[in-house]
């Protein structure tokens, strides 16, 4: 890791500061993220939690849930949580040279939470921009503590969240019969509000924005506080612990990533499997929804951890490093991919589009992906041979900094005669 160039100010992070594992890291999340995030964009929003809510869960579809649920459902957030907080300790390192980090962070976090904003109520609700500006403000002070402690405290956010599911699970028999009904409709929709949802989302963009901007509300507000900032804002602190023990730079040993990788199959999976078995066996309850899903929120973190391992073995490996460059380069404009997949998927299912929203299956879903990843894959590597940022990249860089710099890549020397 070199650092960039010295200057009167921060600015941008140029090419060759960048760390190629944190890069590759980044893109295969980013396009592992989607496994989840088609579901939100395909089928109504309760699918995403409850998969008896909507949609064929027999055969092939009932698999493929299985395998994205133990794979994929929150593994992928929990790597790009983690690889924000590392991205504050690694920007706040270079700017606090020339004495500007704080501002600097600041201005970036309140961009990013603009971006969001106009993400969630203009595109898709499912955003999570405004969330990680939210925790990047909230964390930032406490990125200089050892590795130890980021980890205890990142550890005691994440219990948070925890402890007031499992509450809320427990105390649910108690609760007024007017709000236990209230979230079971929220849980299992009605045919009725099945079917305006479906409308909503088969109309144009202006017949989907109330839908859309409801569903950005409550993960602005009800779910930031109640799941969003612990959860993100303890694995940002976890993700800093583990950027400055180098976990994340490929530079432990391949036995220590190994032994990551164990961790996840011997103990995270079978606890998430264990845990959709009791799901299945109580018909998909709302002690699914809270207490269910602890089977899932702490053992995908163990998961994740093996994806990071597998990740950095494969960063180590000489002969892999053609297959890992196209996943850099997705990671080098993770920003514009992440819209650029909103884009996508919401011009294939919304009305504006071909209006195939509540019409696909999951085996189909999985198609869709393979398809975004393709074009995200083959466009990025070509972009970058053009361009030193992505284009959203670039507009957040220009509106932080305040200066635009530059984003084609200067042409190659003509070579001597």
């Amino acid at each position: 890791m070199t650092s960039p160039s010295d200057g009167p100010h921060a600015g941008p992070v140029v090419q060759t500061a960048r760390i190629d594992a944190i890069d590759v890291l980044r893109g295969f999340a980013l396009l592992g993220i989607l496994l989840m995030n088609v579901q939100s964009f395909a089928m109504p929003q309760a699918a995403y939690f409850n998969p008896t809510a909507y949609g064929d869960l027999e055969g092939a579809n009932r698999n493929v849930w299985v395998a994205v649920r133990m794979l994929a459902d929150q593994k992928f957030m929990t790597i790009f949580s983690m690889l924000f907080g590392a991205g504050i300790v690694l920007m706040a390192g270079r700017a606090a040279a020339r004495g500007d980090a704080r501002r600097v962070h600041y201005r970036r976090m309140g961009w990013l939470l603009v971006i969001g904003l106009l993400h969630a109520h203009l595109l898709w609700s499912g955003d999570v921009l405004f969330l990680y500006a939210v925790c990047g403000m909230l964390v930032y002070p406490l990125r200089r503590l050892s590795p130890g402690r980021l980890i205890a405290i990142g550890v005691g956010l994440l219990a948070v969240a925890s402890a007031y599911s499992v509450g809320s699970g427990l105390s649910l028999p108690y609760w007024p019969e007017e709000a236990r009904t209230g979230f079971a409709t929220v849980w299992q929709p009605s045919p009725e509000m099945i079917e305006a949802e479906l409308a909503a989302m088969r109309g144009g963009w202006l017949d989907q924005q109330p839908a859309r901007s409801a569903g950005a509300l409550a993960f602005e507000t009800f779910l930031l506080i109640t799941w969003g900032v612990w959860r993100a804002g303890g694995l940002m602190l976890i993700g800093m612990a583990l950027f400055k023990r180098e976990v994340f730079s490929a530079r432990r040993s391949p036995r220590f990533y190994a032994t990551l990788i164990a961790v996840a199959v011997a103990v995270g999976l079978p606890l998430q499997a264990y845990g959709i078995v009791l799901d299945f066996a109580r018909g998909w309850s709302l002690w699914s929804f809270f207490l269910g899903l602890q089977f899932n929120y702490w053992p995908s973190i163990a998961v994740s951890l093996g994806y990071v391992g597998l990740v950095m073995l494969a960063c180590r490996t000489e002969a892999l490093r053609g297959l890992t460059r196209p996943f850099a380069a997705v990671g080098q404009t993770a920003l514009t991919n992440y819209l650029l997949q909103t884009v996508l998927c919401t011009t294939i299912f919304y009305g504006h589009g071909l209006g195939w929203f509540g019409s696909v299956d999951r085996v189909g879903q999985i198609g869709v992906v393979a398809f975004v990843w393709a074009v995200q894959l083959v466009a990025s590597p070509l972009w970058l041979r053009r361009f030193r940022f992505g284009p959203v990249e670039w507009l957040w860089r220009s509106l932080t900094y305040g200066e635009r710099p530059a984003l084609r890549r200067a042409p190659a020397p003509a070579p001597a005669r």
